[in-house]
């Protein structure tokens, strides 16, 4: 479901209601066809569940495992480069090396890029892998991967779509349908936007897909860095008073008490659990809290950098502290930039993470660890660095680094992870595994055992065909 954070952002409510009466025939009275007819509309990108859903079987919990509550997916749209960040080659010619060197860490023998000065002095609280493989060199494609633990069908398919049979759900979609909503927060939540190709083709992975649109996250559109930023309707908007709002919701209640019987079909009671949890959403004192960032030191939100995407990584951290399970950061394009300001280095690679993706990266992920160690939250909290594959070892012709899911690097801290951890190595060329290969089923399987929850656990599509959440391995050398 979609919550948009611009001025309408309450809009959606508004329109649900209206939708629901229009729909229903209503006046003053309620009739059967009508509310079947309305618990079947979307609402403001607010979907509703399907007809056919199952619930999901109980969640296998392995306490004995992950001691994380919360994971934070600190994801970089377009595909970072494993050879100005995480795994520097400066014995490599310099049409593979590029023209920055790397520097010494906090971890003995472990050198990174000379971009990540700020992470630099951190590594004693992150494992690093550097031979995780995607095979697939097509974002949408390998981003499906990482976003799912599943490879897509086929690999190397740009502009791919989320329809059958790229259906499995998203991790978020999983952790959200294994754990309960705390604190009128969403267990899963996806910021400040959605994941597409130019052109707004959405990549398949970022749903629940087959276990059924209620495990959706909840993606929450909005630019945290705005001064004017609130989400979702923190203040009501022009037109709709306290008193209107409270007649709306008067509806709701009318519409439960006329049609008691019909709520029990899957599809409207979902309507009304989802319309409930949304409510909360709105009205609770804990998310209103939660979203208000101007509770934080203006120390703190400089920190963390004053972009639309530092501020978004901030908000994270207060989700996480508010209750939810696992929220996903993604890296927005910066328009005036080259290549959309993503990661999607085709052009000018290294004008581009020396001027502003490095430094931005740099800056808010030290600063999530920094500030989550400061709280004492870094060890139930995992921070996953993911993007959906790395870039090729050589520049092409236009001073580019082009896909590469061949080799590339992913990190983890906090969350019961050891720090000061490399685990795999790449060939001199950072272009092919050397050792400890990881595949993004192995990532997905780390990061359900960091939650507590084996790779085994079976759960249900939504027409009850058992499946387990991963197919992959627990890394265990990075506990």
């Amino acid at each position: 479901m979609v919550f948009d954070g611009g001025s309408s952002s309450f809009a959606w409510i508004g329109n649900m209601l209206k939708n629901f009466k229009n729909a229903a025939g209503l006046n003053d009275e309620l009739n059967r066809r009508g509310l079947l007819r309305a618990g079947a509309m979307g609402a403001g990108g607010l979907a509703l569940p399907n007809l056919h859903e199952t619930q999901a079987a109980p969640s296998g919990v392995w306490p004995a495992f992950g001691k994380a509550k919360s994971v934070i997916l600190f994801w970089l749209t377009g595909g970072p480069p494993q050879h100005e960040g995480w795994d520097p080659k400066p014995e490599a010619p310099a049409a593979i090396r590029g023209e920055f060197g790397s520097i010494p860490t906090k971890t003995p023998g472990m050198n990174i890029g000379e971009l990540m000065p700020l992470t630099a002095q951190l590594t004693d609280k992150l494992a690093v892998m550097r031979a995780v493989v995607s095979g697939d060199n097509a974002h949408s494609s390998s981003g499906y991967q990482m976003l799912t633990g599943v490879p897509h069908v086929p690999l190397n398919r740009e502009n791919a779509l989320p329809k059958t049979p790229n259906v499995w759900p998203s991790l978020g979609a999983i952790v959200r349908s294994l754990r309960e909503d705390r604190n009128g927060i969403p267990a899963s939540i996806t910021i400040p936007h959605y994941i597409a190709n130019v052109g707004e083709k959405l990549w398949p992975g970022q749903d629940a897909g087959f276990i059924g649109r209620k495990n959706d996250p909840w993606l929450l559109v909005c630019d945290p860095s705005d001064p004017k930023f609130q989400i979702p309707a923190l203040s009501l908007p022009e037109g709709v008073s306290a008193s209107r709002f409270d007649q709306r919701q008067n509806l709701l209640q009318q519409v439960n008490r006329h049609f008691e019987a019909v709520q029990k079909s899957p599809a409207v009671a979902g309507f009304d659990q989802q319309t409930q949890q949304a409510l909360q959403l709105i009205s609770g004192t804990n998310s209103r809290q939660a979203f208000d960032l101007n509770q934080e030191p203006d120390t703190v939100r400089n920190r963390y950098g004053r972009t639309k995407f530092g501020q978004s990584v901030l908000l994270s951290r207060r989700l996480v502290e508010a209750g939810a399970s696992l929220v996903q950061v993604n890296w927005q394009r910066i328009e005036g930039k080259p290549n959309h300001g993503s990661w999607d280095t085709h052009d000018k690679h290294n004008e581009c993470v020396k001027q502003f993706l490095m430094p931005m990266m740099d800056m808010s992920f030290s600063a999530l660890v920094e500030d989550l160690d400061q709280r004492g939250l870094l060890d139930e909290t995992l921070v996953a660095w993911v993007g959906e594959f790395g870039r090729t070892p050589k520049f092409n012709k236009k001073g580019g680094r082009d896909h590469w899911g061949r080799v590339f690097s992913v990190a983890f801290a906090g969350g019961g992870v050891r720090g000061g951890v490399v685990h795999g190595s790449s060939d001199a060329r950072g272009a092919e595994p050397e050792s400890g290969r990881v595949e993004p089923k192995d990532i997905a399987a780390t990061i359900f055992h960091c939650l507590g929850h084996r790779p085994e656990t079976e759960m249900y599509d939504n027409v009850g065909r058992p499946f387990r959440i991963s197919q992959g391995r627990v890394i265990s050398e990075v506990f």
